[in-house]
């Protein structure tokens, strides 16, 4: 046999070391998460979103609580104190006019005993003095407790409210990214023409609707809680209900004005409809007595009724 020459011998070793480098086996990319999955993982995370703004609001009430009753005991404090310095005052003055004079009428009210108050009253009003300097240091002594409290509350609320923050931030990051997913999983509308027009479509099934028109409904209903009927194919009328191309989202029984919930409801699928109208084929869109081609929002005349003006249904029409 004769002796491999440099040249294959180089040769070989490249392709020995390619073959370590890149095995023939490429590692496959992870499979893209079901919509039924994103969907559920968005549910948990919209949960736990709403979960920690509670415990946030809980703890802001726990804090005012504990404010309140620490004014409340300050507000005591003040009032103890009050009346101890009265207290301390009249005491104060009964023993100076005892020792002053002996006069009888400068300490009315009370009864004398050898030109002076007896002793029986200046033990009760020290008794009295004992009393409200025992009660006015039990106030203070809950003034600081409550203070304490306040204080340690105060703080761990804003570590709390530090750690939600972070929570629900993430939290909502990981919300936008599951959206962002969501929309890349609304599909292509059928017949779509290499130049970017759409082939017109033959109405089919029960419904006298195209297929374009019939995944834009299924797309709608799987996006939002649809609170009524829709309506798509409708005779006798002009536009794209005949041709089967449109379709009535209704957001309120026909003639009636939605309520607040519903009209936001309506905005959101007016919104999700202009953003998907390349993907989907969507031709326009009216709703409020507005129409948008993609381009804007722009008014419409009034045409006398909630109905024909649009207040009470998304209009969307397909090419």
């Amino acid at each position: 046999m004769a002796a491999s020459s440099p040249a294959k011998l180089a040769i070989g070793l490249v392709t020995a070391t390619a073959v370590a480098l890149f095995p023939a086996t490429a590692v496959s990319a992870a499979p893209k998460p079901s919509e039924s999955k994103l969907r559920a993982e968005l549910k948990k995370l919209n949960t736990k979103v709403d979960k920690l703004i509670e415990q946030y609001n809980l703890k802001r009430v726990e804090l005012a609580e504990a404010q309140k009753a620490a004014e409340t005991a300050k507000e005591r404090l003040a009032g103890a104190e009050r009346t101890l310095a009265e207290t301390e005052q009249r005491v104060a003055e009964i023993a100076r006019l005892r020792y002053q004079n002996g006069d009888p009428a400068a300490v009315p009210g009370y009864l004398l005993i050898d030109n002076g108050p007896s002793a029986a009253v200046l033990d009760q009003l020290t008794a009295e003095q004992q009393a409200l300097v025992h009660g006015v240091a039990k106030a203070r002594d809950e003034k600081k407790k409550a203070a304490e409290e306040a204080a340690a509350l105060a703080t761990e609320i804003r570590e709390d409210t530090e750690v939600v923050a972070e929570q629900r931030e993430e939290a909502e990051d990981v919300i936008d990214d599951i959206k962002e997913k969501l929309e890349d999983l609304v599909p292509f509308g059928t017949g779509r023409n290499s130049d970017g027009s759409w082939a017109p479509e033959l109405p089919s099934g029960p419904d006298n609707i195209t297929p374009r028109t019939q995944l834009m409904r299924e797309q709608v209903k799987k996006n939002f809680p649809l609170p009524f009927a829709v309506g798509c194919f409708r005779s006798g009328s002009s536009g794209e209900h005949p041709l089967g191309r449109a379709c009535d989202f209704m957001m309120s029984t026909g003639g009636a004005m939605p309520t607040a919930a519903n009209l936001a409801l309506g905005d959101r699928i007016a919104e999700w409809a202009i953003k998907n109208m390349d993907k989907l084929g969507i031709k326009y869109v009216i709703w409020k007595q507005r129409i948008n081609h993609g381009s804007g929002w722009r008014a419409m005349g009034d045409r006398g009724s909630i109905t024909e003006n649009h207040f009470d249904h998304v209009h969307i029409s397909m090419h």
